[in-house]
């Protein structure tokens, strides 16, 4: 016998012979009970005055497509104002001019299309209320059939092939659209120039002098002690007004100097350092990011935006991170007064590897 621990009552099992008499259970069975709701349908179909009114049924097709024509105008006054209110010089008033008209010429273009394909929707699409059962995933060749059907339904219903002034004005939009984009990424270049030979050079050329980042005060090669490093950028960079900005995002340089039993450089780099002393491309490989954190005791290189990390005693190359391929190396050498020099510009594209490609 058992005890029940709260009254202190004795538990006796139950009778087997009771539990013969009742019917077993079924699996799979469910209980449904019966106040179960039931199903209530849809509400009444309200119909829209399109529906009913033919002539405003033609009204909302005509605002449609003329929002999808507003919408290819927008693009184009975008493209126009690029060039007709360009930005020249530092002047703040042209900028603004830009924007403002380029804005509002792309804002034109995105609504247009936005508030014509809600008008559509709402309007002229067929208005009636569906129930979505649920089915197996997959199906057989029924299915599929079925799905057809679905895509088939929903061109008619929209009317996207039987309203084809809308449809062609929507193409037209969505074609034109995008245009602006390409027009001002392109103007990011110089218009008279190739792009690709721009950012394959350098402003370094045999005898340029290394001198510091910002000041342009030409380096020693006495002053640069083991264990240090410099910010370079090339002779007369700091000078410059135009296009500072656009040179040094390709010409800066780190310099370290290690000791020279620590270099592991090949044969045909190795006139390429003097006494211990290298200098590689500032511009990270991955995306450009700038690489400016130094380890002196592990010679490693490290760019803080996506922690690649270089091995300065082994021309640069990759030990960490998504950057593609090393920095690369500025040949330099020492002049006469014992500054040092460029041997040559970078032998390679410098920055990201999308570069390295042509």
């Amino acid at each position: 016998m058992a005890q029940d621990d709260h009254s202190g009552s004795e538990i006796a099992a139950a009778d087997s012979s009771h539990a013969a008499n009742v019917p077993a259970v079924k699996t799979g069975t469910a209980l449904i009970p019966a106040d179960a709701f039931e199903n209530p349908g849809f509400p009444p179909h309200r119909p829209r005055v399109t529906d009913e009114d033919p002539k405003k049924e033609q009204r909302a097709q005509r605002t449609v497509y003329t929002l999808f024509y507003l919408s290819i105008l927008g693009s184009i006054w975008a493209i126009a104002a690029y060039m007709l209110f360009p930005m020249e010089g530092n002047n703040v008033g042209d900028v603004r001019l830009n924007n403002m008209f380029v804005g509002l010429g792309a804002t034109l273009a995105l609504l247009g299309i936005g508030f014509g394909a809600v008008h559509w929707a709402k309007s002229l699409m067929a208005d009636v209320e569906i129930a979505d059962e649920r089915h197996p995933i997959g199906g057989n060749q029924e299915t599929r059939q079925g799905a057809i059907q679905v895509f088939q339904d929903a061109d008619r219903e929209s009317g996207f092939t039987r309203r084809s002034v809308i449809r062609n004005s929507l193409i037209g939009a969505l074609l034109v659209f995008p245009l602006p984009a390409v027009v001002l990424f392109r103007g990011l270049a110089p218009q008279d120039e190739n792009p690709v030979e721009l950012l394959s050079h350098t402003m370094w050329k045999q005898g340029t002098r290394l001198t510091i980042d910002p000041s342009g005060v030409p380096i020693r090669a006495s002053d640069v002690t083991i264990g240090s490093a410099f910010h370079v950028i090339p002779e007369g960079l700091a000078e410059m007004h135009h296009g500072r900005l656009e040179e040094k995002a390709k010409a800066a340089v780190l310099l370290m100097r290690l000791n020279p039993e620590d270099l592991n450089e090949t044969e045909e780099r190795a006139s390429w350092s003097y006494d211990g002393i290298v200098a590689y491309s500032k511009i990270c490989t991955h995306v450009g990011c700038p690489v400016a954190l130094y380890e002196q005791q592990t010679h490693h290189l490290l760019c803080p935006c996506h922690q690649s990390q270089f091995d300065v005693a082994n021309h640069c190359e990759v030990i960490f991170g998504p950057a593609a391929r090393p920095l690369p190396q500025l040949p330099i050498a020492v002049d006469d007064e014992g500054y040092l020099v460029a041997q040559s510009d970078f032998t390679e594209p410098v920055g990201p590897s999308f570069w390295e490609r042509h």
